[in-house]
């Protein structure tokens, strides 16, 4: 036991040095450790390799066509000016004089099918403009849009790092967005709260580079906000129905409805009816958008990276589930009552040392899913709990590792350490009160 401690401790320790200090690819990092494990734990080797192929084939199988999916979906809201819209459509409801809350819930809502790194880029020409309108720091509202954009990059599917965890942990997807949902929006909250007391202590003039006219320029393209909504909450729609639909009291009953319902709610349909949906968004559909080179092309790059890296770590994971040490090792700390704890954890360590949120989601996945029997959450709500407690954790200190740090803090015309005191600090706290959040959660639900 003591040994499959030590080499899981090791494991870890490689992946994160491996991929910050020698610059390896998460992907070749986390099958090395797998590799690394199963040799030095005793088993056969014919079982590592099957382990290896087998956990990798069967992430990839569960999570790959949604991933390409739904990064096709933000793809196509980036491009064809569908993020403006959405910012528009929340200004003229919340008010530009709120801008702090507006840039907050944009944040929020872009960040669903849009990369945390890409959302920041594309709106902070708006939030200058916007910023110099109200006359406030550019501290106040860069530090609102970026813990916005942060919220559901971690927390809430279908973002890369909760659909993969959910498919390493065989949580019911609409069970987790249920519950990510309610602490999302409390998070939310406080990351405008913290942007509003803290941020706005320190004064930095927005200096816009992007005209209101040039921003009205390119609205002028854009498909209406409703449109550019539909592709992002059609498919949460679908999959809470369809997560209703297998409850066993069954509201709607066993017949078509609930065949049509359960089909539609399955994410791969799910996410598939979004992207179709994200087809109509430019102003003229051409051929060259589904080319190689064109805006699918270019989703489905982006995607492979996050796909080979998710079925690394369902390789790593699978080798740590038949070498038994998941087993031995649950038995060992069920006494210490750590439950979701754990993989909250977990994930706020290696995100903390190797940068990358969806990096450190994807490793604590795999670790923590032959666990979940031993930390008593084995259960279809213990199960999604887990996966908001990693997400929870996915928060944690945003730092100089971080390229999204390297973007707040450029674009906003911080110097490392403000962002340091604002984007990181903020960080850790929101962790810590969304890991928080989730515990209480498994104390009244579990």
């Amino acid at each position: 036991m003591m040994l499959s401690l030590l080499l899981l401790a090791l494991a870890v320790v490689f992946i994160v040095v491996a991929t910050t200090r020698f610059q390896l690819h998460p992907f070749l990092a986390l099958l090395a450790a797998g590799l690394l494990f199963g040799v030095g734990s005793g088993m056969p080797l014919p079982e590592v390799s099957t382990s290896l192929r087998d956990g990798f084939g069967a992430t990839i199988g569960n999570v790959g066509i949604i991933i390409i999916a739904g990064t096709i979906i933000g793809v196509f809201l980036e491009r064809s000016g569908g993020a403006y819209a959405i910012a528009e459509a929340i200004l003229a409801r919340i008010g530009r004089r709120r801008v702090p809350a507006s840039m907050s819930v944009i944040g929020y809502v872009t960040s669903i099918p849009v990369f945390a790194d890409s959302g920041f880029v594309i709106l902070q020409s708006l939030n200058r403009a916007l910023t110099q309108r109200a006359g406030l720091s550019l501290a106040t509202t860069s530090i609102a849009l970026a813990l916005g954009l942060m919220v559901t990059h971690t927390l809430l599917p279908p973002t890369p790092g909760p659909i993969a965890a959910a498919a390493a942990l065989a949580a019911d997807l609409g069970l987790v967005i249920a519950i990510a949902a309610p602490v999302s929006l409390v998070v939310l909250a406080f990351s405008w709260l913290w942007a509003t007391r803290v941020a706005s202590r320190l004064r930095i003039d927005p200096a816009p580079e992007t005209s209101e006219t040039e921003i009205a320029q390119r609205l002028a393209t854009a498909p209406s906000a409703t449109r550019a909504l539909l592709p992002i909450f059609l498919p949460l729609a679908l999959i809470m129905l369809g997560s209703v639909a297998r409850l066993p009291a069954q509201p709607f009953g066993d017949g078509a409805l609930a065949a049509a319902l359960l089909f539609a709610g399955d994410p791969v349909i799910a996410l598939l009816a979004g992207m179709l949906l994200a087809f109509a968004l430019p102003a003229k559909l051409e051929r060259r958008m589904f080319a190689q080179t064109g805006w699918v092309g270019e989703a489905i790059l982006s995607a492979a990276v996050i796909i080979l890296v998710t079925g690394a770590g369902g390789a790593f994971g699978r080798v740590l589930l038949n070498s038994g040490f998941a087993q031995a090792f649950g038995e060992a700390m069920a006494s210490w009552g750590l439950g979701l704890w754990l993989p909250f954890a977990i994930c706020a360590v290696v995100r903390a040392a190797q940068g990358s949120a969806t990096v450190a989601i994807i490793t604590t996945a795999g670790i923590i899913a032959p666990l979940l029997p031993a930390l008593g959450l084995d259960s279809e709500l213990g199960r999604a709990l887990a996966v908001v407690a990693i997400g929870s954790g996915g928060f944690f200190a945003s730092h100089a590792n971080d390229s999204f740090f390297w973007v707040v803090t450029q674009m906003s015309g911080m110097t490392p350490g403000q962002g340091y005191r604002l984007l990181t600090a903020g960080s850790c706290l929101m962790a810590l009160l969304s890991g928080t959040l989730v515990w209480l959660a498994g104390m009244l639900l579990l």
